[in-house]
């Protein structure tokens, strides 16, 4: 019985240690594993959707998720373009608003 106990507070202890290990790394980050995951996978399809659309700024568009929330920096050559960026991100599965800071840069010749 003396072991019995002794393993199942080692156990619960393990737990306890596992759960708080597990809260805390989400504390210093603010997003769980699983959210990392979520909004890896959001930029990379929007990535995906842009180059599929051949926009000619598209290298000059840099891509960021936080919890669903995409921002849009770089350059746009037109108004257009810009508003064509941000139509196609809010296209992508999992997308819960845009920040679009793309700024407005004249191709030069």
């Amino acid at each position: 019985m003396l072991v019995s106990k002794f393993r199942f507070r080692q156990a619960l202890t393990g737990l306890v240690v596992i759960v708080a290990l597990m809260s805390g790394c989400q504390a210093m980050t603010g997003s769980t594993a699983g959210q990392n995951v979520d909004d890896s996978t959001i930029t990379a399809s929007v990535k995906t959707k842009l180059a599929g659309a051949q926009l000619s700024t598209l290298t000059r568009v840099e891509v960021d998720t936080i919890r669903g929330v995409v921002s849009l920096n770089g350059m746009a050559e037109t108004a257009e373009q810009r508003a064509r960026v941000e139509s196609l991100t809010r296209q992508v599965d999992g997308v819960r608003g845009v920040n679009n800071n793309l700024q407005i840069q004249k191709k030069q010749p």
